[in-house]
């Protein structure tokens, strides 16, 4: 990742912009940690997120691949940063996408809206 910055809520997070996250696509993991309510909502959703809500994290960390990179979504990206940090101490390969869904939408990048 090479638009790697530190967090400033989380200084052991590393963020990455919405614009590489897009780039490198592919080659992520990515999960959206914001309420189901929140994935139909006006933000909208990037296509083929997996969705582990913040309040679940702990729980469910074990499900993410330990051999690729995990980059963290939420809205704006406080929630996404603390689970980064959370799963970044559990030994995984972790990013936090600077400025959640709301730059991902400013930039106006690709999403999926609805159900």
């Amino acid at each position: 990742m090479e638009s790697v910055k530190k967090n400033p809520q989380q200084p052991a997070v590393r963020d990455v912009s919405a614009e590489e996250v897009l780039e490198k696509k592919g080659q992520l993991f990515l999960v959206d940690v914001r309420t189901s309510e929140e994935l139909v909502g006006e933000l909208g959703k990037i296509e083929g997120i997996h969705h582990v809500p913040l309040d679940q994290i702990g729980g469910r960390f074990t499900e993410l691949p330990k051999d690729r990179t995990i980059v963290f979504v939420c809205r704006s990206g406080g929630r996404s940063a603390a689970a980064t940090a959370f799963v970044q101490d559990q030994g995984y390969d972790v990013y936090n996408m600077e400025g959640g869904m709301l730059r991902w939408n400013e930039k106006d990048l690709p999403v999926v809206r609805g159900s």
